[in-house]
């Protein structure tokens, strides 16, 4: 490189832009510094591009943040913020009470000591007396201290708890027409068959509501009773208990469509591996039971029908919504559901969506303050208050719901506008129960009456023919029923099936009281 004069710039030098001459430093090519410049536009351009990607790869990668986030919180669902069952939350490690500190087994302190009541004399079967004839330490005379008896009483299971009977009808031969005759049996001994009523009805008491399989019933008869009896005559018994109450259930189903309050809710069923449904029917003195292909509306329409009257209480399941359109029935939808779906607002990572679940809690917590501390006073007395609230959550649930919008400037879905769709539509029908004080703001009633149904689910595996799912639905209704009116569920069933066999006329689950 070869530089001359004071203001000299190298032979090879090419500016990195077009200037006029000065100060002896000579004009480039035009052509070049055209170049040049294109070159450096391509570089910006290009550095522009790579910075626009990342932050198209940033607003993606947040979404995706967000997205998991949702997908989180949706998986940590419990009892409390959504309809999952309570046995659910098991398999999540409790909090320790007590700073961490296990409670010692036993009494706990200050726990009351409770003592079962002796039976009274009347139901002891034997009585066995032990007296002194004098002192066992001194020989002298004894005077009997009648306050001072000493009792136990104990129960105990006979060696041969079963009775095995044999009937026998003598055939003879007319001597004028040469025919056979026989001696006549008694009809309710020939319709039982093998086992007697009460048999009949312990079996199925233990198949309905002790969960218990037919290879567990088999044990039990074998080891316990020691009979010995087959699987297909097992089935045969629990067919005959089912028809035997076909009467009391049918005489339920056509009461049903007359209730005032109904409490109605449903689970799933499995019968021969397809899949069915069970709703319950709670009313006041008696609970239906009925086994369904459909989880849809027309199993309402079919149980309750379209002139329906009364006042029903359940989720939020569309059934319900639609029936409720359909046939103008009033509805009061159940406050634990709404609450678990408000809770589940509160573990969202959106603030705004979390605010808003928030508010709403505390016009809930409200809501049921006031009932809980007016327990003792009629509805009417805090219906201005019950109002007030109701006015309250339905303007922030409909008016403070946070919205937020896409590129077009449509409105996105989200867990909130979904809870505010829900007041705009049906707003009222959660707030039934301040007008109508005999309906109950939750659907609790009806859950805790189906639940032991859902055991029976997991237990038996469900049924395996429409003979199965018949009989299921008829023993269901009776123990519930009996629960009510806190009867004796397998007293009723050994008489109706006594009836069965008798060809009698059944009891009647509607006037168990009296019965």
């Amino acid at each position: 490189m070869r530089i001359s004069g004071r203001n000299a710039v190298p032979e090879s030098f090419h500016p990195p832009y077009p200037f006029p001459y000065c100060g002896g430093i000579p004009h480039a090519d035009p052509a070049s510094d055209r170049q040049i410049f294109s070159n450096l536009l391509d570089k910006i351009n290009s550095g522009l591009m790579r910075e626009r990607q990342k932050d198209e790869e940033i607003v993606q990668l947040k979404e995706e943040i967000g997205k998991l986030k949702r997908k989180v919180v949706s998986l940590s669902k419990n009892s409390s913020t959504s309809s999952k069952s309570p046995s659910s939350d098991i398999v999540k490690k409790g909090k320790k009470k007590n700073g961490g500190k296990k409670n010692k087994k036993g009494a706990q302190k200050g726990h009351r000591r409770h003592q079962r009541e002796s039976f009274p004399a009347a139901e002891v079967d034997k009585w066995y007396l032990y007296a002194l004839d004098g002192c066992p330490e001194c020989a002298g005379e004894l005077t009997l201290c009648p306050d001072k008896t000493r009792i136990i009483q104990q129960i105990e299971i006979k060696d041969a708890p079963v009775e095995i009977s044999e009937y026998r009808a003598f055939g003879y031969k007319c001597s004028k027409c040469g025919k056979f005759h026989y001696a006549q049996i008694p009809d309710d001994v020939g319709n039982a068959g093998l086992c007697g009523p009460t048999f009949t009805a312990l079996i199925a008491y233990m198949k309905s509501a002790m969960h218990a399989s037919f290879t567990t019933i088999r044990k039990f008869v074998r080891d316990v009773l020691k009979v010995k009896i087959s699987r297909g005559q097992l089935a045969k018994l629990i067919d005959k208990a089912g028809r035997s109450l076909a009467v009391p259930y049918d005489e339920l189903l056509k009461r049903i469509p007359l209730e005032q309050k109904l409490n109605i809710d449903e689970t799933g069923h499995k019968d021969n591996g397809d899949k069915f449904w069970t709703w319950c029917f709670k009313a006041e003195l008696y609970t239906l039971f009925k086994i369904d292909k459909s989880r849809g509306s027309k199993v309402l329409v079919e149980i309750l029908g379209e002139e329906f009257d009364g006042l029903i209480g359940c989720d939020y399941f569309s059934a319900y919504r639609k029936f409720m359109k359909d046939f103008n029935v009033s509805v009061q939808f159940c406050l634990a559901h709404l609450i678990r779906d408000i809770r589940f607002l509160v573990t969202l990572p959106d603030r705004e969506e979390k605010e808003y679940g928030k508010k709403l809690l505390a016009q809930m917590r409200g809501i049921f303050k006031l009932i809980h501390d007016n327990d003792d006073k009629p509805r009417a007395l805090i219906y201005e208050g019950l109002k007030e609230i109701r006015e309250n959550f339905l303007r922030i649930g409909i008016g403070e719901v946070p919205l937020k919008y896409d590129g077009n400037g449509k409105i996105m879905k989200s867990k909130s506008r979904n809870l505010a769709d829900r007041f705009v539509k049906h707003g009222e029908a959660f707030f039934q129960f301040i007008t109508t004080p005999e309906i109950d703001p939750t659907n609790n009633i009806a859950e805790q009456a189906i639940r032991f149904v859902v055991i029976d689910r997991y237990v038996t595996q469900g049924t395996k023919s429409e003979k199965g799912r018949r009989n299921s639905e008829r023993l269901w209704t009776v123990l519930a029923t009996c629960g009510i009116k806190d009867r004796s569920a397998f007293y009723f069933i050994r008489t109706a099936i006594q009836a069965y066999f008798n060809k009698a006329s059944p009891p009647s689950l509607i006037d168990l009281d009296t019965g």
